[in-house]
């Protein structure tokens, strides 16, 4: 039995064809995540896990993410790596200008300089991203920026991206795709 399709021709659209977007839905979109973020960055995220039992687990932060150096999405084809071993990275769209960068992305790595190369969720998002920004008039330009202090073990390492996660509320992270409802691309999951 075949499952019915909310996009077959009888609604007008073809199985793949691209939802209409607007310059200004992507405009509103771009500037709620904003609005977010740069409420986000006036109070300092909580990193610092409690216990039950009253002893304080210590869990270092990384800084502020736009006070990281930036790095072209193409790192990693640079003959040498700046970054080695565990880090958590982060992935900025700077398309608006100055002051209104948006962090689309927060992810962990035991291997910086490895983790971008191949298959990565977070590429296809940007590329369809990058096509919405183009056919809105906007010229994408995204950086990435590592933090190459995270802890070397694997859980911590995990439990500090959580924590940027959900301070941050990235639009490509999984765990916060839903609030965003990204608009320019129908097929993300």
């Amino acid at each position: 039995m075949r499952q019915f399709d909310l996009f077959t021709s009888q609604a007008g659209l073809q199985p793949d064809a691209e939802l209409p977007l607007s310059p200004e839905v992507l405009a509103a979109w771009q500037q709620r995540v904003l609005v977010f973020q740069q409420q986000q960055r006036q109070q300092p995220s909580n990193n610092a896990q409690g216990s039950l039992f009253g002893q304080h687990e210590p869990s270092e932060a990384p800084p502020e993410p736009l006070s990281l150096p930036p790095q072209h999405l193409q790192f990693w084809r640079w003959p040498d790596s700046l970054q080695q071993g565990a880090a958590l990275y982060f992935v900025f769209d700077h398309s608006r200008g100055d002051g209104q960068e948006l962090l689309l992305y927060v992810g962990e790595t035991c291997q910086a300089d490895r983790r971008w190369k191949g298959e990565h969720d977070c590429k296809s998002y940007l590329a369809a991203y990058g096509e919405a920004l183009v056919r809105c008039g906007q010229q994408p330009r995204f950086t990435i920026r590592f933090w190459c202090d995270a802890p070397a073990e694997a859980r911590a390492r995990r439990r500090v991206e959580q924590q940027q996660i959900r301070h941050w509320l990235p639009p490509f992270n999984k765990e916060c795709r839903q609030r965003w409802q990204t608009p320019f691309q129908s097929d993300l999951h």
